[in-house]
């Protein structure tokens, strides 16, 4: 036990994360306590360098986060008040790297500091929590602090080759290239996606001989003129008609699926003055079983199918939920449990209130004899850990709507209804199965449906009832049957589908790349470098992310291969679960990846300098086109550049891009105005270039923006070109710059115009030197002031650097 400090408070520091954690944790511990937040990571990898010693066992060099130098002073201010500090950020290796980030930061001593962790912000978890308090778990320390190495020594490797080997600002990531990559094959697929034609026979058919149902149909058809009906409406229509929809499966024994509209046209008029029957009649009981409760991958998956949320907005609505909600006359309660985890893991006491909640609201039928256990969702899920849900299931949606955001509310209720429905019973089905069959000369035609009738709902009670099945009346074997309408139709294969982000989820998932917790960074990251692009809900690549990857595919294949880095992740697992050597880890990776690294700064051609070739002739001198990569992306380019210069953008497609003319005129020239689009969007251009190159910016109406007023004469002699200053207007406001720009670049602030006025009449400026302007200008005391700022930083900045022990091989741990 420490000695009490004679300054002690008498209280315990406890640290989270964030305020709102903060806040619901202060309710349930007592006077004792004080609770503040770290607001995420306190130390880290600066950004400037890549601050790892690559000769050194991958020695890390953390800084303090300038962000959080004000919030760490706090900290460090309270600990030095209190004879316990409590570690209570999250569960998992991140929390774990921030909690030993802190014990570094505030320089605690090892029986200075506890580690509390919990998998609900509830009283009984939190008080269970202190009372049986942990030390670290280095563990995951080692196998964060290798991800976030190995994810470094990537991005700061690789970058610097895409700068100058493709374009300025690009970047790179372990996990993040190799899900574009998955986006760029599947966009290859489709591109590459040749249709092949095939023809379907649709039977509809009447269990009564009822001409006026023909009419009926069709007059039914007749109100959707801009598109077919849906599957719901047209099957409201034939059950209300006890008719059904069928399609032709086989004629005289073969299946059916012809590729022309010649074979189809002569089965189609063999089956003109046919007899329908019911050939067959198959019914069974099945049932259908509740999903299992959420992790993190599957919440994501089902809040992006069926709430349309992106999985950055689930993880943000998902955290308040849990952190806490300021619930009415309860105060600020956490609603779920940790939802970072991919254990299907239920506790005993969670399983027993929802089954004591399912069998008061919905009775004993809906309850089963036994709870509902779920496999593990992966090798790596750990028991220890639990599934999303309620952490009160008497908490339902209805009962806390008034406090919540809408989104809150939605995804708080999909995780509820989830949670509750798979301690439920299978729901179960009557599902049949009817042939209806019509003998022809070519033999005999066989019609084939399918439909299910819900015989016990089960689950199905709490998680709703999905059924896109239709409603068969009731047929038996031999009954004759009246075709209303039977119809040929042309149909295409179609090409892969692209990624959503639930599909994207689930693949990344499914191959191991990445983990849970990590796919919404990864989405996001993705879309905001440029090299994907969401277009109604579905992944594009772009072309900037197809040449990136072709480039990292071609010189750094097992950076890039999806075993390699299911491989890695694997790796880094079991630094945490196995205890592997974290340091041999990323020598694995490393080693071969510094040869790539070497090679492809040599041998990586710039991507401006390569060519594909394409369907299109040059209109100027009728050479063959290619496409080239410029800073705007693809574009069609003669082959014979520079000899000849014509140049046309092109669309996502590949397909050239025709000046489209508008009515707008060229305020230099008078030609007119072609609607153009660059990096920044569109915009209108003379059709006069290259003779004239005026361009106007548009507004947001699509109108071009006037022109801006000419610069204003200051009379105010430039120091560095002799020409005169003029006042000109940028988004910040006026300044002044020379008039000879570009060929002088001179900027001076507006605030000096007064001051230059009096120094020009006192004949003292321009002056001779630069120099001497500077010092007119007061700029070599600003300049003066800056460095000793710069100064003062580097040397606060190199006090606070923490080096790791090099023989170690490990974060130390302060004794």
């Amino acid at each position: 036990m420490a000695t009490k400090k004679n300054n002690s408070s008498g209280k315990s520091l406890v640290i989270v994360e964030s305020p709102a954690k903060a806040k619901t944790i202060n309710k349930y511990l007592g006077s004792g306590y004080k609770v503040m937040a770290s607001m995420g990571h306190v130390r880290d990898l600066p950004g400037r360098t890549m601050s790892v010693d690559l000769s050194h066992d991958f020695e890390p060099t953390y800084e303090i986060i300038p962000e959080r130098q004000k919030t760490l002073s706090g900290l460090k201010e309270a600990a030095r008040d209190t004879d316990m500090v409590y570690l209570a950020v999250d569960m998992d290796r991140e929390g774990e790297a921030i909690a030993w980030h802190l014990t570094e930061a505030l320089k605690l001593k090892k029986n200075g500091y506890r580690r509390v962790v919990f998998n609900s912000i509830t009283k009984r978890s939190i008080e269970n929590a202190f009372a049986n308090p942990l030390t670290l778990d280095m563990e995951k320390v080692y196998a964060q602090q290798a991800r976030r190495i190995l994810d470094r020594i990537v991005g700061y490797e690789i970058s610097p080759l895409l700068w100058k080997k493709v374009a300025r600002g690009l970047s790179a990531g372990r996990v993040q290239s190799v899900a574009v990559k998955l986006i760029v094959e599947r966009e290859k697929e489709i591109r590459a996606f040749v249709p092949e034609e095939f023809w379907k026979i649709t039977g509809i058919f009447s269990t009564s001989e009822n001409g006026d149902l023909v009419q009926k149909y069709q007059e039914f058809l007749d109100k959707f003129k801009d598109k077919p009906p849906t599957a719901k409406d047209k099957y409201t229509w034939l059950t209300k008609h006890k008719a059904l929809e069928t399609q032709l499966v086989s004629v005289s024994g073969d299946n059916f699926r012809p590729d022309n509209e010649k074979e189809a046209s002569r089965i189609y008029q063999a089956l003109q003055s046919a007899p329908y029957h019911v050939a067959e009649v198959i019914t069974k009981r099945t049932k259908s079983n509740p999903g299992a409760p959420f992790i993190t991958s599957t919440l994501q998956q089902q809040a992006a199918n069926r709430l349309a949320f992106s999985t950055k907005k689930t993880m943000r609505t998902a955290q308040n939920l849990y952190e806490g909600i300021e619930i009415t006359e309860q105060g600020s309660v956490g609603l779920i449990t940790y939802m970072r985890t991919d254990s299907t893991h239920l506790a005993p006491e969670a399983v027993a209130a929802a089954r004591d909640y399912i069998k008061e609201h919905f009775g004993d039928a809906y309850l089963p004899d036994r709870p509902n256990v779920y496999a593990k969702s992966s090798k790596s899920a750990q028991e220890a850990h639990e599934a999303i849900r309620p952490t009160d299931v008497t908490l339902a949606p209805a009962m806390v709507k008034r406090d919540l955001t809408p989104d809150q509310y939605k995804l708080y209720k999909l995780i509820w209804e989830r949670f509750v429905s798979c301690q439920m019973p299978p729901a179960q089905w009557d599902s049949t199965t009817v042939n209806i069959a019509a003998d022809t000369k070519l033999g005999q035609a066989i019609f084939r449906t399918s439909g299910r009738k819900l015989v016990f709902d089960g689950f199905m009670k709490v998680a709703g009832i999905s059924n896109g099945d239709q409603i068969l009346p009731s047929l038996e074997q031999d009954q004759q049957v009246w075709p209303i309408k039977v119809d040929p139709t042309q149909h295409f294969t179609t090409p892969p589908a692209r990624y959503t982000e639930a599909s994207l989820v689930k693949a990344l998932e499914a191959e191991g790349i990445g983990r849970p917790s990590t796919y919404a960074n990864i989405i996001s990251t993705i879309q905001d470098r440029g090299y994907v692009e969401q277009l109604e809900r579905k992944f594009h690549a772009t072309d900037l992310g197809i040449v990136v990857t072709e480039k990292l595919m071609e010189h750094f294949p097992r950076v890039m291969d999806v075993a390699f880095t299911s491989h890695m992740e694997e790796q880094l697992d079991k630094i945490e679960e196995q205890h592997l050597n974290w340091v041999e880890v990323l020598h694995e990776f490393y080693d071969p990846f510094k040869e790539n690294v070497e090679r492809a700064h040599k041998e990586m051609n710039h991507a401006k300098a390569e060519t594909q070739p394409s369907e299109y002739t040059c209109p100027e001198c009728k050479e063959p086109m290619v496409y080239r990569f410029g800073k705007n992306g693809r574009f069609l380019s003669c082959s014979k550049y520079p000899d000849c210069k014509f140049a046309s953008p092109c669309d996502r497609d590949g397909k050239m891009v025709e000046p489209e003319m508008t009515d707008h005129k060229c305020p230099e020239c008078g030609k007119e105005m072609i609607l153009r689009k660059g990096r920044f969007g569109e915009f209108l251009g003379c059709s006069g270039y290259p003779e004239c190159k005026t361009t106007q910016k548009l507004d947001k109406d699509g109108n071009p923006e006037p022109p801006k007023a000419p610069p204003k004469p200051s009379g105010i002699t430039c120091y560095k070109c002799g020409g005169e200053l003029v006042v000109r207007e940028s988004k910040r406001g006026e300044f002044l710059g020379c008039g000879s720009f570009p060929k002088c670049r001179t900027i001076i602030s507006i605030k000096q115009l007064d001051h230059l006025k009096e120094l020009q009449e006192q004949g003292i400026w321009p002056p001779k030197t630069f120099e001497e302007a500077d010092e007119l200008l007061g700029r070599n005391k600003k300049k003066a002031a800056a460095t000793k700022t710069t100064k003062k930083k580097k040397k606060a900045t190199a006090k606070k650097t923490t080096r790791k022990s090099a023989k170690a091989k490990t974060p130390v741990t302060a004794e």
